[in-house]
């Protein structure tokens, strides 16, 4: 596959096919042909670099799959080049994986940042060992989705003392209260079949809920849900394949691992299941060995980092037939933090007969600077968030949220910009069109967008007095399946679906910018188009989100 092309062969392995096919997963091939990448792009390249810390997924001498921590001083994590990253830093003594990577072992990495929730993938093979350091060669890297990932700020310690290791095949009744209480884990799972394929290694990623989502049934074996998310299904695809996995929980007080090795067993269709909202399937994991090391890392996390505000609801406001606004002020009548536009809001939802608060994430789409949050969200019928906000959350209404995150951003300052959205993708497009709206000068803007008809398109009006306010901004709406009253009113300004096709015929200039939301499907073909047409992949930009309840 070239780097700027779509890759001929899938970017997932029979396993993550089979799961998909199983779960009626449609259009996420197509879009992970363009979003699996076999090199970093620029940011991941940055993002990775300025990490404290990776998560690491190989096996021991035995095959067996662990998971790890690698830490180490700024500037630990390098990439000399678009394919190739550099680590230099070694598991710590006494860890599972110690001595385990070297050259031409499979590797699979997690670089993720706690205080903002972003993640990145990278997969491949160890090229270089030796020195201290390991020297990745890049198969596959991919962003994920922030679902689930709690909030954490970090910081060097020096000189921390750490314990030899503790070795068994059961948990002790302390390792049991951590894990009963864990918020957090990582997991190490891979399979490599017959040839060569980038599909194939090793995959570390990341598994959070509320404290005690992990249940541990008893010294030996424990069960935990497995969330909405991306749908590449890359672990459950591995376990499907491979059943072993490796687990590693984090003492984000003390620096301390407690890696798990052992073997999985998936439950489809759990009864439990009624008790993890959000959850759709179990793991079981029965446990063959485990190392703790007290104190291993030279970091420390800080809970507070997830301090929340409590927001009250002051506005409701249906913006069409299954789209309604929530906005949202301090309690307090104090400032809330800023946000840009493109940023999402995570917020928290008591919902009745749940035990535990419903955390979801959903797109800020007001302007920035107002001192209010505002976000626009798509009632799904078998969503439990999403009707509890649409049936039962009224003006007045409290709630928690946390501080606005995200890195679908406006990407440069002057260039042209294509903000390309359909359905309630619209979101975070139209809160950047509140920003662009207020630059001085012209630069050319298109704001595209597609719906069904003129009663599912949300927030016209807005984006028509945006589009109005500064020169340089214009607008285009399509209706797939216009009705007689939209084509009375002409609302609209084409039939049909929003395509590269047409945003060629619209947007002419070459340097633009392609900021895209919506379904996988439609982002897919979106940027499959664009690409034909000679759009660089650096030039287009897209925000995905795991599947909303």
């Amino acid at each position: 596959m070239s780097e700027a092309g779509t890759p001929t062969r899938s970017p997932f392995h029979s396993g993550e096919r089979e799961v998909q096919q199983r779960l009626g997963v449609r259009d996420i091939e197509d879009w992970a042909r363009k979003v699996v990448r076999p090199y970093l792009p620029e940011q991941h390249r940055d993002f990775h670099s300025a990490l404290p810390f990776l998560v690491a997924a190989a096996r021991d001498s035995e095959g067996r799959p662990w998971a790890t921590l690698l830490a180490g001083p700024e500037g630990f994590v390098s990439s000399p080049d678009r394919r190739t990253l550099v680590i230099a830093a070694e598991p710590p003594p006494g860890d599972a994986l110690e001595g385990r990577l070297t050259a031409g072992a499979d590797l699979g990495l997690l670089g993720i940042e706690l205080a903002t929730r972003r993640r990145n993938r990278v997969n491949g093979r160890i090229a270089k060992d030796g020195d201290g350091a390991v020297t990745l060669a890049v198969d596959q890297t991919f962003g994920n989705c922030p679902q689930y990932i709690r909030e954490r700020a970090w910081r060097r310690v020096e000189g921390a003392p750490s314990a030899p290791p503790i070795r068994g095949r059961h948990l002790t009744a302390a390792q049991r209260e951590r894990i009963a209480t864990a918020d957090t884990f990582f997991i190490a799972s891979g399979h490599r079949g017959v040839g060569e394929d980038p599909a194939f290694g090793m995959d570390a990623s990341h598994r959070g809920g509320d404290p005690g989502f992990v249940r541990v049934l008893d010294e030996g074996h424990l069960v935990f849900p497995d969330y909405a998310g991306n749908n590449h299904y890359n672990t459950i695809g591995n376990l499907l394949v491979d059943p072993r996995a490796g687990l590693v929980f984090v003492d984000f007080a003390t620096g301390g691992l407690l890696q798990l090795t052992g073997r999985t067993r998936i439950d489809w269709d759990s009864e439990a299941l009624a008790d993890l909202p959000g959850a759709r399937r179990l793991v079981h994991f029965e446990i063959e060995a485990s190392v703790e090391l007290p104190g291993a890392l030279p970091l420390r996390w800080d809970a507070s980092a997830e301090s929340v505000r409590s927001l009250r609801l002051v506005e409701k406001t249906a913006e069409s037939a299954d789209v309604t606004s929530f906005v949202f002020e301090a309690r307090d009548g104090g400032p809330l933090p800023d946000f840009e536009a493109g940023q999402h809001l995570p917020i928290e939802l008591q919902v009745t007969g749940q035990e535990a608060p419903l955390r979801r994430t959903y797109s800020l789409s007001g302007a920035p600077g107002e001192g209010r949050y505002r976000i626009s969200v798509k009632r799904e019928p078998r969503g439990l968030a999403s009707r509890h906000l649409h049936d039962a959350v009224e003006v007045g209404t409290i709630l928690d949220a946390r501080r606005p995150a995200g890195e679908f951003l406006l990407p440069c300052g002057e260039c042209p910009l294509v903000l390309v959205s359909a359905g309630v993708g619209i979101t975070p497009l139209l809160a950047m069109l509140h920003s662009l709206a207020e630059e001085e000068g012209a630069r050319p803007v298109w704001f595209v967008h597609g719906a069904r008809d003129g009663a599912h398109h949300p927030l016209a009006a807005e984006v028509r007095a945006l589009a109005e306010q500064r020169p340089g901004i214009r607008s285009h709406v399509a209706y797939s399946r216009p009705r007689p009253e939209d084509r009375r009113g002409r609302d609209y300004d084409s039939e049909g679906r929003v395509d590269a096709a047409l945003l060629a015929d619209l947007a002419a200039a070459r340097d633009a910018h392609y900021l895209l939301c919506g379904p996988l499907g439609f982002m897919a073909e979106i940027q499959s188009g664009l690409e034909r047409r000679g759009i660089p992949a650096e030039r287009i930009h897209s925000e995905s989100f795991g599947p909303r309840g």
